[in-house]
């Protein structure tokens, strides 16, 4: 594995970085880790959604969540 160095982290970052994975029970390391992983995931994600096929609901999406709330406003009220 390789070993990556991060420098002029601000005080208040690291004591950030430090509490949450101590209030998580996780090493700095698992916690860089973890975060890198997951901004790397969501940054990947319109790329990933732009390649899924279309989804025909058979009603134009704006006309589906009218009805849906009005469905669920009748429900309530």
């Amino acid at each position: 594995m390789a070993n990556l160095e991060v420098r002029d982290i601000s005080e208040d970052l690291l004591e950030r970085l430090r509490r949450h994975a101590r209030e998580h029970n996780l090493t700095m390391s698992a916690l860089v880790i973890s975060a890198l992983e997951r901004e790397l995931a969501r940054a990947d994600w319109p790329r990933r959604l732009a390649e899924r096929p279309m989804t025909d609901l058979g009603v134009d999406a704006a006309v589906w969540l009218a009805e849906e709330r009005a469905n669920r406003d009748s429900e309530t009220g």
